[in-house]
């Protein structure tokens, strides 16, 4: 493999772990909406799409992500709040 691939101080950083509950639980597509945006917020979405089995952008999600700019706003969470305006820009709201 070519050395300009390869990065040999990296740290390797543990994926990170996101608390979902049972797939079938009625609680399960809002924690993955949550799980979706503290992925982005970190920089590792691919983590949280992984973990949820949703794709950034996924339509049913949406009605959960407002809520969570709902949230994010009241609290002055900007980043957070501008995150789920981004996740819903890309599931074409």
């Amino acid at each position: 493999m070519s050395r300009a691939f390869v990065n040999e101080d990296a740290t390797h950083e543990p994926e990170p772990r996101y608390a979902l509950p049972p797939r079938e639980s009625p609680r399960f597509d809002a924690a993955a909406a949550r799980a979706l945006l503290e992925g982005a917020h970190i920089g590792n979405t691919h983590s949280a799409e992984t973990a949820t089995g949703y794709a950034w952008g996924d339509p049913v999600l949406i009605p959960h992500i407002e809520d969570l700019i709902r949230e994010a706003e009241g609290l002055g969470d900007e980043r957070m709040a501008r995150l789920g305006r981004r996740y819903l820009r890309k599931a074409g709201r």
